[in-house]
């Protein structure tokens, strides 16, 4: 279930995969914390459902593990890299920056 006081939110790529996540979590990103904003007046934040057209599911399926693996680790010394494929790099860096992660 989602909404403005939903614990999770849903993240939707532009090929329709939707992944449901920790609001908390997804509000690492600048971005998303934006968007979910009650008083931004956007729909998602009255919907805590937040349409990434700017991303295909494969990159926003790493992004969302990214946000959950560094909540996981938010309090831990000498964490893990998490593997990354090669060729998602470059489109990885730029969702980064998108989101403001």
């Amino acid at each position: 279930m989602s909404g403005p006081t939903s614990e999770y939110v849903t993240l939707v790529s532009r090929d329709g995969f939707e992944f449901i996540i920790p609001r908390n979590v997804a509000c690492v990103s600048g971005t998303i914390r934006r968007m979910l904003d009650p008083s931004s007046k956007f729909s998602e934040g009255l919907t805590g459902r937040c349409v990434l057209d700017e991303f295909p599911g494969m990159v926003l399926e790493k992004v969302c593990e990214y946000l959950c693996y560094n909540d996981k680790h938010k309090n831990d010394i000498n964490v893990p890299d998490m593997d990354i494929p090669p060729e998602l790099c470059l489109e990885l860096l730029m969702a980064a920056d998108y989101l403001d992660v």
